[in-house]
């Protein structure tokens, strides 16, 4: 858009102008306050009048001096302006967050108790669990034990009654072997003994025989005379006549053979 030179130099110097006839009111306002003031403050001298008196009034008794005016108080400070109101809204906004601030940290707080509390009991379920299965523990072992106990007893007891058993079967055998091998020592013996002509009754004599493994008398020795030396003399020379003589192959009877055998002889049996 185009505006005219005239226009614009008017609008750069309206400011200017303005400036210069508030500046020109402003004294002029000045001289006017300047003129007013004098005036104002010039009096005019009031007239004089003057009493003529033929004796002088007695004296008036003087006036009491009145007590010079008070000085005027200090100006008060100004007081600092009060302090701004705060901002409820702020404030409350302030409060309700620690207030909520607070309400979690409780929270948390319980929370934490809660789960100490369920920790604890769960360790303590587990402690009383642990305690009850090593109680049922013990008592399985201890069950275990008797009756392993109770079962080694009743089988010792069976190995103690079948080796008394086994003893008294091999005992039996042994006196059987024993009784069958005396027998047999006996009637040889007695095949070779040649009985006095005067012998009486049924006298026993008694000889002490000293054999080898092999069934050899060593030696015959009489332990218990019958009182007839003859008979006495007959059945010894009828044992060495016997030698060797017969024993039992099985261990156990033929040590009560060997070494020496107690030999007992009867006539009449």
């Amino acid at each position: 858009m185009n505006v005219p030179a005239d226009a614009r130099f008017v609008s750069r110097s309206d400011p200017k102008l303005l400036a210069g006839v508030l500046a020109l009111g402003v004294h002029l306002a000045f001289v006017l306050l300047l003129v007013f003031g004098v005036s104002w403050q010039t009096q005019h001298p009031a007239p004089v009048m003057v009493d003529v008196w033929q004796d002088l009034p007695e004296p008036q008794p003087a006036r009491p001096q009145l007590a010079p005016p008070k000085p005027a108080p200090p100006p008060k400070a100004e007081e600092p302006p009060p302090p701004k109101a705060p901002d409820i809204a702020l404030e409350k906004k302030k409060a309700e967050a620690e207030h909520l601030k607070k309400l979690k940290a409780i929270e948390a707080a319980e929370e934490k108790a809660r789960a100490e509390a369920a920790k604890a009991a769960r360790e303590k379920l587990q402690a009383e669990q642990k305690k009850r299965d090593l109680l049922r523990q013990m008592e399985e072992d201890d069950l275990r034990r008797v009756a392993d106990e109770e079962a080694a007893r009743e089988a010792n007891a069976m190995k103690q009654a079948a080796a008394r058993a086994a003893a008294s079967a091999r005992q039996t055998e042994v006196s059987r072997a024993m009784g069958q091998y005396r027998d047999l020592i006996s009637a040889k013996v007695r095949g070779n003994t040649r009985l006095p002509d005067n012998l009486k009754g049924n006298p026993e004599v008694r000889c002490l025989v000293k054999l080898l493994p092999t069934g050899e008398v060593q030696s015959v020795r009489v332990t218990r005379s019958s009182g007839n030396t003859a008979y006495d003399d007959a059945v010894v020379r009828a044992i060495e006549k016997s030698s060797p003589l017969p024993l039992p192959s099985d261990r156990d009877a033929r040590a009560a053979f060997v070494p020496e055998l107690s030999f007992v002889h009867r006539p009449k049996e």
